[in-house]
């Protein structure tokens, strides 16, 4: 077996699959995808030009909403070249410089949603067990520099992880199981020995949604806390019921993520067509049911959609 040194790897090729065992029905499958595709990136659109148009929504939990739609589109906009390439015209090779890019992007906005989460999860702590102290604590400056703590944190897990990357050898059969680059997928086809890789990829994901994940159940735990201690019952369904949103939100990105993780670590006898479901759920049901969540859930958003589209008819 040919073996690609580090010299000649930047002219290595990947080879994207597709929905193994239906390649023959890739262009009808292709059309659900694109209209997930379609879903995920006009409604985040939809809510970052809500928040940005309306004035009253200039608060922090929309600002962090804003992260979070900006992070769901920019993650959909990543894997959609070649999913819907691989789908539609059967494009199955791509680069090494492109796929190690994909594979970032990937991977960054993966870390950079968990971070969101998770401060999101902090706002909502603040605003039902704080909330005289709320205006003090979240200021707009606090909420800038929460931003960028949640892109330099995605930067300084994912810098390693390119490192050790670039350090290994490639063969000639590099086969991969999803229709777009994902790390635990890449070493697998490296001829070298990926335990280091292995292990930092592990510590990364137990450094960022590993850690995230049972904060943001400590904060819950302080939340109903404080809302039992709320005397009326209607008053603690109305309190409660401004954390929905965000629990749908971290149900729907957190339970694919482990269950992609778990596959790809310990389902090596599971059937191809395993991964690929929840790869695609990973990737796909954050960036579209996110929108619908929060359109629903979430009765200012709701309000300034609805008086958006009342507008446009009225003009037409």
């Amino acid at each position: 077996m040919l073996i690609l040194s580090n010299t000649t790897i930047i002219s290595l090729t990947f080879l994207l699959t597709g929905i193994p065992g239906l390649e023959a029905f890739h262009t009808w499958i292709s059309v659900p995808f694109c209209f997930l595709y379609a879903i995920a990136i006009s409604g985040n659109s939809m809510i970052l030009f809500i928040i940005i148009t309306n004035q009253s929504l200039h608060e922090p939990m929309y600002y962090l909403l804003s992260m979070l739609s900006t992070t769901d589109m920019c993650l959909s906009l990543s894997t959609l070249p070649t999913t819907l390439g691989v789908l539609c015209l059967n494009i199955q090779e791509i680069g090494w410089n492109a796929c190690l890019s994909q594979m970032f992007f990937i991977h960054f906005l993966t870390v950079m949603e968990s971070s969101v989460l998770l401060a999101m999860a902090f706002d909502r702590y603040i605003a039902i067990c704080n909330p005289l102290r709320y205006a003090n604590i979240l200021t707009p400056t606090r909420i800038i520099q929460i931003g960028l703590i949640i892109v330099g944190r995605g930067a300084l897990i994912m810098i390693p992880l390119l490192v050790l990357l670039k350090r290994l050898s490639f063969c000639r059969d590099n086969i991969l199981s999803h229709s777009y680059c994902y790390h635990p997928d890449m070493i697998k086809c490296s001829c070298s020995n990926i335990r280091v890789n292995s292990i930092y990829g592990l510590f990364a994901l137990l450094s960022t949604s590993g850690l995230d994940a049972p904060l943001i159940g400590i904060s819950y735990v302080l939340i109903i806390h404080s809302v039992l201690k709320i005397a009326s019952s209607e008053e603690r369904y109305k309190t409660f019921s401004t954390c929905i949103s965000h629990i749908g939100a971290v149900a729907i990105f957190y339970i694919p993520l482990i269950g992609l993780s778990a596959v790809h670590r310990w389902g090596k006898k599971a059937p191809p067509f395993v991964h690929t479901m929840m790869s695609n759920a990973f990737l796909l049901l954050p960036p579209v049911l996110n929108p619908v969540i929060y359109s629903v859930k979430t009765k200012q958003i709701r309000r300034a959609i609805i008086k958006v589209f009342l507008q446009k008819g009225y003009r037409s």
